[in-house]
């Protein structure tokens, strides 16, 4: 068997050691990681029931209203917040932004959904990717929104700021994607196809909230908050929101 020339170099940990920022976000974006997101469908469930998602196209409608004007555009502006907060040393700032992205939870349910996904990804990246400044600062947050968390975690190992938003943006519609599937309103093929026609609207969006700052985070998906609500009471759940 032939030696490679030039092999990747690993740490003690089992880690490579000059791990690219893409390598890193589709391992922590991936839904192999321990975060919990099947769980979720962020009021998608009871939006299916309602019958407002029945169809492949009332799906990409949901979705793409979901990224344009509520948890999407408003979770990049927080992580992207949370990143330059991170990148620059200012906790002040970063705890400040945390507390903003718990804050705007409408609901107890959408609560649970961004703290816990965000305190299990911040424990599997501390368990399996560590860096001494996210140790450091790790250990002096208590709760934590998950795209602060992805903030936090990008910008301590260097990930660029454009591919963490980008990312998280194509992970969370993804995860609301196979929710669907499996809530049976749509085929896995269709779900692709509702996600090839959302990628370009999630690159746009990204590049669009590089621009922005806390002042510009707000949503109107008045709907979807109220279906969240309604999903506390729905008889029948598959999902925890």
């Amino acid at each position: 068997m032939t030696t490679p020339t030039n092999p990747i170099r690993m740490t003690d940990t089992g880690t490579a050691e000059a791990a690219s920022g893409l390598n890193l976000l589709l391992c922590w974006l991936s839904p192999a990681f321990p975060v919990g997101a099947y769980a979720y469908s962020h009021g998608l469930e009871w939006a299916v029931e309602a019958g407002d998602v029945r169809d492949e196209a009332s799906l990409e409608d949901w979705l793409a209203c979901l990224l344009a004007e509520g948890i999407g555009r408003s979770d990049a502006i927080l992580l992207a917040a949370c990143h330059r907060a991170a990148a620059a040393g200012v906790e002040d700032a970063f705890a400040a932004a945390n507390d903003l992205a718990l804050a705007l939870a409408p609901s107890a349910e959408l609560r649970l959904e961004t703290a816990q996904q965000g305190r299990s990804f911040l424990d599997a990246v501390l368990a399996s990717w560590p860096a001494p400044r996210l140790d450091a600062l790790a250990g002096r947050i208590g709760e934590v929104a998950y795209p602060a968390a992805l903030g936090l975690a990008a910008a301590c190992h260097g990930v660029a700021i454009r591919a963490a938003v980008e990312g998280y943006l194509t992970a969370r519609a993804g995860n609301l994607v196979s929710a669907a599937i499996r809530l049976a309103p749509i085929g896995q093929t269709a779900g692709q196809r509702v996600l090839a026609r959302l990628s370009a609207r999630i690159g746009l969006l990204a590049e669009l909230v590089l621009a922005c700052d806390l002042g510009d985070v707000g949503g109107a998906t008045f709907r979807a908050d109220l279906g969240s609500l309604r999903h506390e009471t729905q008889y029948t759940r598959l999902f925890r929101s």
